[in-house]
């Protein structure tokens, strides 16, 4: 029996697709039900997967960027990955640890776990703050998108 057949198997392709930034929960979720995970198992196994690299994003991102942005090559491209978070977190410097939620919450490309903890990392959110608020917009996404998710499997 291939592993990917395995109950564990789907449960780690899961967690494990979950974990990669752009896919995210918003792939994993559809992937994992399509594997055969119940919907519940599904969402909460893609939510504690796109959890994990959160705290470490947070603390190594800052010091990262700082490194790489006095390099020739990667510095314009750090400093425009600033600005872009920049723009990104305008709703959550408005907002503050709610607009970190919707940011999360919201399944569309460019929002996510992954680009909450940049910005939550570049505007000097404290980790026990922004943890706290993309778990919440994670489970809120994580929702949205098993419902949306469930309603395409029962249109065909």
């Amino acid at each position: 029996m291939p592993f990917l057949e395995t109950a564990f198997g789907k449960w780690m392709m899961t967690f494990t697709m979950a974990m990669v930034p752009v896919l995210e929960l918003r792939g994993a979720i559809p992937m994992g039900i399509a594997a055969g995970l119940p919907p519940a198992a599904a969402c909460v196994t893609a939510i504690l997967g796109n959890l994990l690299p959160v705290p470490l994003i947070m603390l190594l991102a800052r010091r990262v960027m700082d490194w790489l942005r006095g390099t020739a090559f990667f510095g314009p491209r750090i400093r425009w990955l600033e600005r872009r978070a920049h723009l990104k977190g305008r709703i959550v410097r408005k907002y503050r640890l709610m607009g970190l939620v919707i940011l999360v919450a919201i399944p569309l490309p460019g929002t996510g776990a992954w680009t909450g903890a940049l910005v939550a990392s570049v505007l000097d959110i404290r980790m026990r703050n922004a943890v706290p608020a993309i778990f919440l917009g994670l489970v809120i996404a994580g929702m949205l998108i098993t419902f949306l998710t469930m309603g395409v499997i029962r249109l065909f």
